[in-house]
């Protein structure tokens, strides 16, 4: 008897592992049979090459390991951990010592490349502090690690993940890139949410914005320095950076303008920040021209800081 509970209790215990693989192999099936049923037909429509998409997708698998997945069958539920550094809080993000090497690697560059970034800031308008700080923050200067593959984390997210039609729309242009011979299979390198290259583009935003700025014939973001800083310009061009004018003034918030007004999702105008009581350090007037425009407040002290001490509103 005691020979049957104990064998009893060993396959119960084994039971829910054995489910587990069952369910993950179940679930590569679905995705085999997603990226042909869905997938394809998209890129087909982009006129992505079949040679191609099979090339890029073959031997690709589920990436188990990647945050925020919502496995076949399960609800989705929200994240106890926020994985984007810049959604983290503030005080992270900007400590001192998280942009201490940043900001002494990109005073060495700015002497390194100065010629090259003054070319880029008379074409796009973008300074080149803003476009080095960049540089350094999503890349180390081009020598951070991204060991990820691109095209396994982008099928991963679109067929398993809360963003799954965003993230097959990545997918596609990510196959466009290849497509169009703007990089190698293997250099479709990325991090866990599949950006790519220096700057970390999302696919979508390399085809939109990347641009050849040495002149070789392609969009090389992953090995040009002059590509990689002339795209970051370009894309804030696009995106509506004015020339001449800074990221942002620093504030000084009233109290009654709550912590909770902060972040990239609070946005207002700036005539509506002005009206609240919100007030440039300087003493100088927020422009007229830029009354009607979106500002949000950062907060780098975090949401519990006092009215006194400083924030700074980014006008977008």
């Amino acid at each position: 008897m005691r020979i049957v509970v104990a064998l009893l209790a060993v396959l119960l215990a084994f039971a829910p592992a054995t489910a587990l693989a069952l369910d993950k192999v179940a679930a590569e099936k679905q995705f085999r049979a997603f990226l042909e049923a869905d997938i394809w037909p998209r890129a087909e429509a982009r006129g992505v090459d079949r040679a191609v998409f099979d090339s890029a997708l073959s031997g690709v698998s589920l990436d188990w390991t990647l945050p925020d997945l919502v496995a076949p069958g399960a609800k989705a539920t929200t994240p106890k951990r926020q994985h984007q550094a810049e959604f983290k809080s503030p005080a992270g993000y900007f400590s001192e010592k998280q942009l201490g090497a940043v900001v002494a690697g990109g005073r060495s560059r700015l002497g390194a490349h100065g010629a090259l970034l003054k070319r880029i800031e008379k074409q796009t308008g973008v300074p080149a502090s803003v476009i080095l700080a960049i540089w350094g923050r999503e890349s180390g200067f081009g020598a951070a690690k991204i060991p990820m593959d691109a095209l396994r984390v982008l099928a991963t997210k679109a067929f398993m993940s809360t963003r799954k039609d965003m993230f097959s729309t990545e997918l596609v242009a990510a196959l466009e890139i290849l497509d169009k011979g703007y990089a190698e299979r293997s250099q479709m390198r990325s991090s866990w949410a599949g950006a790519l290259g220096q700057p970390q583009f999302m696919p979508s935003k390399y085809l939109a914005h990347a641009v050849d700025f040495d002149g070789d014939g392609r969009r090389d973001i992953w090995g040009s320095t002059a590509d990689t800083l002339a795209s970051i310009g370009n894309y804030l061009k696009d995106f509506g950076w004015i020339a001449g004018r800074g990221w942002g003034d620093e504030v000084t918030v009233p109290d009654s303008v709550s912590c909770a007004n902060e972040g990239p999702d609070k946005g207002r105008r700036i005539a509506d920040w002005a009206k609240a009581g919100v007030v440039r350090v300087s003493g100088k007037p927020f422009p007229d021209k830029e009354m009607g425009k979106d500002g949000f407040l950062l907060m780098p002290a975090g949401a519990a800081a006092r009215p006194s001490s400083s924030r700074r509103i980014s006008m977008y």
